[in-house]
């Protein structure tokens, strides 16, 4: 792995783990559901309009519609739709360490659901993710943390474990930029309704943190972290790419304290350190 691809994978981790920060701003002055159906539309649109330039077909093969389908509804609709509503009442910080866990998720569910040969250095490191996760919760709930803001984050990660089970590697193969481009604009379709029937834009406050957060979450984590992410799998390959996750649940809790100034307790610190040392395993165990 050369030093290109070391910091385009700190890169990806650090935009990756900031959407929680900025997300945590915008719904502080806007609804969530509607501010994220925007967001969506105008990252869809970009992304459709880039990949057109690229040369990219809107002609997909069935699986790459399956997953424009399953990632529009399940990542974008549910899982950050979830997060977002849950940020009203949860930190930022919360919210990045339970959704950084869906390696391990992900990894769990293949070993005891389809059989999925596990290393034992895999194993451990699931079981140390597993400790980490129940630790820091323990902490959390103890401290004050809203349960229904908890119990929404906990669906969003699960969600989004389920679509990247569900959607198979072929459905990557081409056309990558318009397939993220179309599952946004499902996610902004689909979140649409809610924001419709539950939100109202009366209760908007116009400011410059807003506008701010807002575009930097449409362009940064919405866009470039997608095209960095996808040139990195190019570069070094899925399984190497995914080792970066590691470092997640640190970006995440580092830039929700250093921005929005939120509380680090020794626990959680503890915690993130065994959950990000269990998600290096995972993803080592898993390189040949």
């Amino acid at each position: 792995m050369d030093i290109r691809a070391v910091l385009m994978g700190v890169a990806f981790a650090a935009m990756w783990s900031s959407a929680f920060t900025s997300a945590r701003v915008i719904v502080e002055y806007a609804p969530p559901l509607s501010a994220l159906a925007l967001r969506f539309l105008i990252s869809g649109l970009l992304g459709v309009a880039i990949a057109w330039a690229l040369g990219q077909s809107a002609r997909l093969t069935r699986a790459q519609w399956l997953a424009v389908v399953v990632f529009g509804v399940c990542q974008n609709a549910l899982y950050l739709g979830l997060n977002f509503v849950a940020m009203q009442t949860v930190e930022a910080s919360f919210a990045a360490i339970i959704a950084s866990t869906m390696p391990l998720l992900v990894a769990l569910s293949g070993w005891l659901i389809f059989g999925t040969k596990v290393r034992p250095l895999g194993v451990g490191g699931l079981v140390a993710g597993v400790f980490g996760v129940v630790l820091i919760m323990g902490a959390r709930l103890q401290g004050g943390v809203d349960p229904f803001g908890f119990v929404l984050v906990l669906l969003g990660v699960l969600s989004l474990t389920a679509a990247t089970l569900a959607v198979g590697r072929a459905a990557w193969n081409g056309n990558v930029l318009m397939i993220v481009g179309l599952q946004m604009l499902v996610g902004s379709a689909i979140l649409l309704v809610p924001a419709l029937l539950f939100e109202t834009l009366d209760n908007i406050i116009w400011n410059w943190q807003l506008v701010v957060a807002f575009i930097y979450t449409t362009l940064v984590p919405g866009l470039a972290a997608t095209l960095v992410w996808f040139l990195l799998v190019g570069r070094i390959g899925t399984v190497k790419a995914s080792t970066f996750h590691f470092l997640n649940p640190f970006l995440g809790v580092a830039i929700a304290a250093v921005i929005l100034g939120e509380a680090i307790g020794v626990l959680d610190i503890i915690g993130v350190v065994i959950i990000a040392g269990g998600i290096l395993a995972v993803q080592l165990s898993k390189q040949t």
